[in-house]
């Protein structure tokens, strides 16, 4: 019985325990929920503080903006207002010019009418004295027929002969006094300037053929030569493209054939095969291929060594088989690599003493037959076929222009054109440089004179120094001194348009008057 109490006890001690421990809970809510409040309290007044500065700042900052617009527009407002009135002004002065000349064309309106009319006061007055003059001059030119005993037609024909002769007499005495005053400057300056450019350049004169001789070991070989039926010289005359002429002359063959090129690869096949005794069609081809191909190797070996000869630089390399084919072609017998060279060398004198560049003037003079390597290949004159070749490989444009107009086929741009033609005139007129046949010679000799006098008033004519120089004598009586002249250009010209030759040929006039008289 005594365990009961403290049974009770500790059961009446438990559940104080739980009491005192829910009042307390509740005391605690009751002061955390009161905290709590305190704290949203806080945070929404200060939130609300916040707002409150962040309104006015914003209030304050559209108030600024409000005013910072309202400047603005102000400003724009005043530039809009002050540039309508500098319009305005602007305008306000043109309508005040426009006024102005308005004014202006009517009172010039008002002064061309009354110049019209007084204008057209004068045409009628001046109408009515030009019939009175018509009607007096009719008058005075049916007396001056009566009195002359010739119409007027025929007075006026007679006078417009004698101004046009009068004329011709002044321009031909104009004419000879000009030439004599060139010729006495000109003269002088250019001969000191060929002189010297030839003085200083010398050369030797050359002269080849359109054949070539091939010696023979013996007379049997030109049996082999010919072959059985004559299949070998055939085959060997197809392979080369030119003549082998094999005739009586004792130990000797002659390659014919106007390609020099192809007639020294001939050459120099028919050799090889001679001395390799070797000779059929099979053996012609190879031999045939293969000096071709040599020679090709040394056309374009001789091209490049012709531009180091004369230091030309910048050359472009396709052209040196073009040059080098100018060393097996001639121009009247002149060989064309020799006459380029010694054009060149002539150009660089002519350059040099008139104060031009001797280097351009000496490639001119080398290059301006280029186009002779290439006639045979290309249509045309050899001027302008060198001249596309030097455009082409990159020539300067002065080279192009000498190249295409030292025959006058373009029209001259510099004067290195001139300086060209002037030194291929030199090469190609001195002598021994060039070789002609008889029969052509002598055919030109025979048509200078024969155009020469075929001119009125000439007498006779005669071709000297080789056809360089026409003398032409003329009847005084028909032919004055001033007339003379005249005639001397009228041949000259006569000849450049009908004749081909090289260099120049100069023609003189010579008229001379003789009297006598017998003494008793």
């Amino acid at each position: 019985m005594p365990q009961i109490p403290t049974l009770v006890y500790v059961i009446g001690a438990a559940v104080l325990s739980f009491v005192m421990g829910l009042v307390g809970a509740r005391v605690a809510a009751k002061r955390q929920e009161s905290q709590a409040g305190s704290v949203s309290e806080n945070l929404i007044t200060q939130a609300e503080d916040k707002v409150r500065v962040i309104l006015k700042d914003a209030d304050h900052e559209a108030k600024d903006e409000v005013f910072k617009a309202r400047h603005r527009f102000d400003q724009e407002t005043e530039k809009l207002r002050t540039e309508s009135r500098r319009r305005q002004e602007t305008l306000d002065q043109r309508e005040d010019n426009l006024n102005k000349k308005v004014s202006f064309i009517d009172q010039k309106e008002t002064r061309l009418d009354e110049q019209s009319a007084e204008v057209r006061e004068r045409n009628e007055k001046l109408t009515a004295d030009q019939s009175a003059l018509d009607k007096v001059l009719a008058e005075q030119n049916q007396k001056l027929e009566q009195i002359a005993g010739m119409s007027a037609e025929h007075a006026k024909q007679h006078l417009m002969e004698n101004l046009i002769n009068d004329a011709r007499h002044a321009a031909a005495k104009s004419v000879q006094s000009v030439r004599e005053e060139t010729e006495r400057t000109s003269r002088r300056e250019s001969m000191k300037i060929l002189s010297l450019a030839i003085q200083r350049y010398a050369s030797e004169h050359v002269a080849e053929s359109t054949v070539s001789v091939v010696d023979l070991p013996s007379d049997d070989m030109k049996g082999r030569i010919i072959g059985r039926e004559g299949r070998n010289i055939r085959a060997f005359e197809m392979s080369t493209g030119v003549d082998v002429i094999i005739d009586d002359t004792p130990g000797a063959v002659i390659v014919s054939g106007f390609d020099p090129v192809r007639r020294e690869v001939a050459r120099q096949s028919l050799e090889i095969l001679i001395r390799d005794g070797r000779i059929h069609p099979g053996r012609i081809e190879e031999v045939v291929k293969r000096t071709d191909e040599e020679m090709q190797e040394k056309i374009r070996e001789i091209g490049e060594q012709a531009c180091l000869d004369q230091a030309l630089q910048n050359v472009n390399p396709d052209m040196f088989p073009y040059i080098g084919r100018l060393n097996y072609r001639t121009s009247y017998g002149q060989n064309l690599l020799k006459h380029s060279a010694e054009v060149a060398a002539v150009s660089a004198v002519i350059a040099s003493e008139l104060g031009l560049d001797p280097r351009l003037a000496k490639r001119c003079g080398f290059l301006h037959d280029i186009g002779k390597a290439a006639d045979h290949e290309i249509e045309g004159p050899h001027a302008l076929i060198g001249a596309r070749l030097c455009k082409k490989f990159g020539e300067p444009e002065a080279v192009i222009n000498a190249v295409g107009g030292h025959h006058q086929d373009v029209d001259p741009t510099t004067p290195y054109t001139f300086i060209t033609s002037a030194a291929d005139a030199v090469s190609a007129s001195r002598p021994g440089a060039r070789r002609e046949s008889v029969d052509s010679y002598v055919q030109r000799l025979e048509n200078l004179e024969e155009i020469a006098d075929s001119f009125e008033g000439v007498e006779k004519s005669f071709a000297i120094q080789a056809g360089r120089e026409v003398r032409v004598m003329v009847n005084h009586t028909k032919v004055s001194d001033a007339d003379a002249a005249v005639l001397a250009e009228e041949i000259s010209r006569r000849v450049e348009g009908e004749l081909e030759y090289p260099g120049q040929i100069k023609i003189m006039v010579i008229r001379e008057t003789r009297s006598s008289s017998f003494a008793n």
